[in-house]
């Protein structure tokens, strides 16, 4: 696809959310997920370096960033424990 196109598909997005309105309970669960993957980044991030003296290491993907930051400390356990069973 060409920039211009989506530029023009993008900028007509924006005037159709100002003129209809858009939808305030999606926009804010889409911004509270957004928030939460960026903490289980943060997480993932600060472990990889943490964990490094300790041979552990967990990828920072998408999926790995959802469940650390939607399910919070059970989630980093649980990825922890998945890690250890299957690489080791």
């Amino acid at each position: 696809m060409n920039a211009p196109f989506v530029i023009i598909g993008i900028m007509a997005l924006i005037v159709l959310l100002l003129v209809v309105g858009a939808p305030l309970k999606p926009i804010r669960w889409f911004m509270q997920g957004s928030v939460k993957i960026i903490i289980g980044v943060l997480c993932l991030f600060f472990f990889n370096i943490f964990g490094a003296s300790f041979g552990l290491h967990l990828p920072i993907n998408i999926y790995n960033a959802g469940i650390i930051g939607l399910l919070g400390i059970p989630g980093f356990i649980s990825l922890t424990a998945l890690h250890l069973l299957i690489f080791n």
